[in-house]
């Protein structure tokens, strides 16, 4: 097996690294990073990854694996890491002449993954294995289990997905993002289990929202300093029923002044969101497509409209920003609903649930917050109450303490309450990436 290596070198991503066609990385692995699919997968890894390159590794020997469907295929997203790409698709639920052939196609890609996985595996020899979930970290926990490397189980959600309750029976540890949750059933007897909370990116983990850092923020975005922001995404991909609430929002609120909507729309909607029409009265409605800077949104927002992904919410508690969300309904276990209600209970967040929302509940939900100054107060105290800032570090940790090789008695690395998160490290060298799609030959 061999991997395809193309490009010119060019600057990528936020960690100061590089993209390096022409250049092959180290044949060897030190973790081998499965997940991806949406940016709720992909961050989380991308955030252990720098923690890791923080404290000495070397970028080209942790790998991601993830899928050609995937938000890891379209994009740089990845950044300075190399990046494979293995077949696969999720499974589908409903009626078997619906479904049958889209889950034949499934199996099929995944036992073309093992095998791929396989022959990777043989040549990385990764010290460790972290699973995010997801039907790309499948092939990579059989490999590991073949040959003999430790699994770390990352359930960012409040309910394990599929794939890691089956990956938990073999195990090394478990990391738990989300308080309370519950440990997988399956998991093996032997297994560390580790409340570390969601890892997310640094400049996610240290949104600064004081006056003056909102007002900069705000800046950025071309929004006026007085105005009152809602910012509105669902998620990397898009979701078509919150988009179409923040359309009909955007003409109910068309006349009124001192408001300004952010509707980040995603990639699967664009084309039918690109071109609103725009209010003719008082509000400032901005449509984009991506936002490269969601920790100025997140700053400068006074509320935010969002799904209920694990990434989403342990961002939301991070920056203590207020929150409408809407989970999605039919998430594998409810996962989202679990996940929105948890930081309802803690005070930070108001739910609706998808079926309920439409223009005209957004905005009364909206003017009911934005009316209340207090209460928007008392939710981000709510929300910053759940914030963990140190997921990546303490993820880092139980990886380190997991891998091949590692002392079995070396502890977790204890750092004062108050110290802040490290901020990436720019890497010494200039490590080569490869987006790789493996082929016989």
């Amino acid at each position: 097996m061999r991997a395809l290596v193309a490009g010119r070198a060019r600057r990528v991503g936020s960690l100061g690294m590089w993209r390096a066609g022409e250049r092959r990385v180290p044949e060897r692995a030190w973790a081998v990073i499965a997940g991806g699919g949406t940016g709720g997968h992909v961050y989380p890894g991308l955030a252990l990854a720098s923690e890791l390159v923080r404290r000495g590794h070397d970028p080209a020997t942790l790998r991601f694996v993830g899928s050609k469907r995937g938000l890891e295929a379209k994009t740089d997203v990845t950044g300075g890491f190399p990046t494979t790409l293995l077949p696969g698709r999720g499974w589908r639920r409903g009626p078997l002449a619906r479904s049958g052939l889209v889950n034949a196609q499934a199996l099929f890609d995944a036992a073309a993954a093992v095998v791929l996985a396989g022959g990777l595996f043989a040549k990385w020899k990764p010290a460790v294995v972290v699973s995010f979930g997801g039907y790309a970290s499948f092939p990579c926990v059989v490999a590991a289990a073949l040959f003999g490397a430790p699994v770390v189980v990352v359930n960012l959600d409040s309910v394990p997905g599929l794939v890691n309750r089956w990956a938990a029976r073999m195990a090394a540890a478990c990391a738990e993002g989300v308080p309370g949750a519950p440990r997988p059933r399956t998991a093996a007897r032997a297994a560390e289990s580790v409340f570390t909370g969601v890892p997310v990116r640094a400049e996610m983990a240290t949104i600064d929202r004081s006056p003056a850092a909102r007002r900069r923020a705000r800046e950025r975005l071309g929004v006026p300093p007085d105005a009152t922001l809602v910012a509105v995404s669902g998620g990397s991909l898009g979701s078509l029923r919150v988009n179409q609430a923040t359309a009909e929002l955007a003409q109910l609120w068309a006349r009124r002044a001192g408001v300004a909507v952010r509707h980040v729309v995603g990639k699967r909607d664009w084309p039918r969101f690109a071109h609103p029409a725009r209010p003719a009265g008082g509000l400032l409605y901005q449509v984009v497509e991506y936002e490269e800077d969601m920790a100025s949104l997140y700053a400068a927002a006074d509320v935010a409209v969002q799904r209920a992904g694990a990434s989403t919410v342990a961002e939301l508690a991070l920056a203590g920003l207020p929150s409408l969300l809407v989970p999605l309904p039919g998430s594998p276990g409810d996962h989202q609903g679990a996940n929105a209600q948890a930081l309802a209970r803690a005070g930070g967040a108001v739910v609706v649930p998808d079926a309920e929302l439409d223009g005209a509940r957004l905005a009364s939900e909206l003017e009911a917050l934005l009316g209340d100054p207090a209460r928007l107060s008392e939710m981000s105290a709510a929300a910053k109450s759940l914030a963990r800032p140190y997921a990546a570090r303490d993820l880092a940790d139980l990886v380190e303490r997991c891998a091949r090789g590692a002392p079995s008695s070396e502890p977790a690395t204890e750092k004062p309450a108050t110290e802040k998160p490290a901020a990436e490290k720019p890497a010494t060298e200039k490590p080569a990436t490869e987006k790789v799609v493996p082929r016989a030959g």
